[in-house]
């Protein structure tokens, strides 16, 4: 069975920030030759808001309807795909119900973190997992480190697996 996917990006935060490697992840994403290509729907730069963020991510969700969200966000201090396991508001912790472990198997440029950090990537995801309680829809949170000519490729192989394990599951 094929899943339908959301897909999410941010915006930049910085004024001095030329792009968000998480749309521009997306971007290449939407430029491959992907037999799963028409099963991905795109909301592409999100607002850097802890309220804006989530109201739109989740007013897409309720629009579409899709199996399942997958949204993408910015690490500038990290140089590998990371697989969010978790998200934390106060002292409630929430996690995604897929298997990560899974997803991120035998990738060269994919790690799971447990920290997805404490300003909007986290706060989305927060938000996110707590309506996939209700909805059903599970989600991922991904961090996607500074693009380079360098790790581009690499990084791109790594997400379009994580899709393709995702869809298939």
């Amino acid at each position: 069975m094929t899943r339908k996917i959301l897909l999410t990006s941010f915006t930049t935060w910085k004024p001095e920030q030329p792009s968000n490697s998480s749309d521009e992840l997306l971007e290449d994403l939407l430029q491959c030759d992907l037999d799963f290509l028409d099963s991905l729907h795109v909301l592409r730069k999100l607002p850097v808001d802890f309220e804006q963020a989530p109201q739109l991510a989740i007013a897409h969700i309720q629009q579409i309807q899709p199996d399942l969200v997958v949204c993408c966000g910015m690490a500038e201090t990290r140089d590998r795909l990371s697989l969010e396991v978790q998200a934390v508001k106060g002292n409630c912790v929430l996690k995604t119900p897929l298997d990560l472990p899974r997803l991120a198997a035998d990738l060269p440029h994919t790690d799971l973190s447990h920290d997805a950090g404490r300003f909007v990537c986290n706060a989305l995801y927060f938000s996110l997992l707590e309506h996939a309680q209700i909805s059903q829809r599970p989600c991922l949170f991904v961090h996607i480190p500074v693009l380079t000519a360098a790790n581009r490729q690499p990084i791109l192989q790594d997400f379009c697996q994580v899709l393709h394990r995702l869809i298939h599951l």
